[in-house]
């Protein structure tokens, strides 16, 4: 985690020491010219809700979402009139459990609470320059997440990853890849507000410590890792599976999708906000 840290804390050095080139381009202002677009870096926030999709969920059930928070901030780096490049860090909570599934007899449920990094591209719709109130977007990129499985057992809350509840050790720093869409709507020169839709891949199936089949439990490194892995004889006349029952399905990816309140703050100096609100295009132009 400390390099996690570390590296966060590049991304974040480096969006600052671009903030000086966007602040050197205001000397052209006064020039007759177009207001630059390039090189203008905007400090962003959500926060929203988190839902999951993997192998303890086999549809969805409206009274069962298992919805968490999700919340994130970060900073935007724009270098054309459309495009800019976004680095956030998020942090989100899901959950499931099978009792409310077809799967139900299996019995297997469990709850994380994750970090994750992310850089991606936003596309505008509407060009920078024309100052549009709303201005939809999509939205693409990736980035790695910190794996947090648990599992509730006789009142207490136990980590799932470090037990190899499955007989196999998986990598807790996965990548993923994200789509999605959304607009910003301008409130004032510098502070814009919106929604935003993303669904988040991994590139692992181990988000809910769930994948492929019950392990012999001889071959498990201990009580807890067993009565963990197999959970169907909790259940009232449930009966205990055996070694390469299905438990999972390896063949499908699991994924986080947020939807989100986002909040845009524009760092420019006073003299491009004021030079900006100047330009700004008539309403049906």
């Amino acid at each position: 985690m400390n390099r996690f840290i570390r590296n966060i804390g590049s991304t974040g050095l480096l969006l600052l020491l671009s903030l000086s080139f966007a602040t050197a381009q205001v000397k052209g202002f006064m020039s007759g010219r177009p207001l630059p677009a390039k090189g203008l870096i905007s400090v962003i926030g959500g926060a929203g809700v988190a839902y999951y999709m993997g192998d303890l969920r086999d549809g969805v059930d409206f009274g069962h979402l298992g919805l968490g928070p999700a919340l994130s901030i970060g900073a935007s780096y724009r270098f054309t009139e459309h495009l800019s490049l976004r680095a956030e860090l998020r942090g989100y909570h899901v959950s499931a459990d099978q009792k409310y599934s077809k799967n139900y007899s299996n019995n297997l449920s469990f709850r994380t609470t994750n970090p994750d990094l992310f850089v991606g591209i936003q596309a505008d719709l509407f060009r920078f320059s024309r100052q549009a109130r709303v201005n939809p977007y999509l939205v693409a990129g990736g980035g790695v997440t910190y794996l947090r499985p648990q599992a509730r057992l006789d009142g207490q809350w136990h980590n799932l990853a470090p037990l190899t509840t499955e007989g196999k050790k998986y990598s807790r720093l996965p990548f993923f890849y994200t789509g999605g869409i959304g607009f910003l709507a301008s409130l004032t020169e510098r502070w814009s507000v919106g929604l935003e839709l993303s669904n988040n891949f991994l590139l692992s199936d181990y988000l809910d410590d769930a994948s492929d089949k019950y392990p012999n439990p001889d071959a498990l490194p201990s009580d807890l890792a067993r009565r963990l892995s197999d959970r169907a004889a909790e259940l009232p006349g449930g009966q205990a599976r055996n070694a390469g029952d299905i438990r999972g399905n390896p063949d499908s990816m699991d994924a986080y999708l947020f939807f989100k309140v986002r909040t845009q703050y524009l760092l420019a100096s006073r003299q491009f906000v004021k030079e900006r609100k100047k330009t700004r295009c008539p309403k049906f132009r």
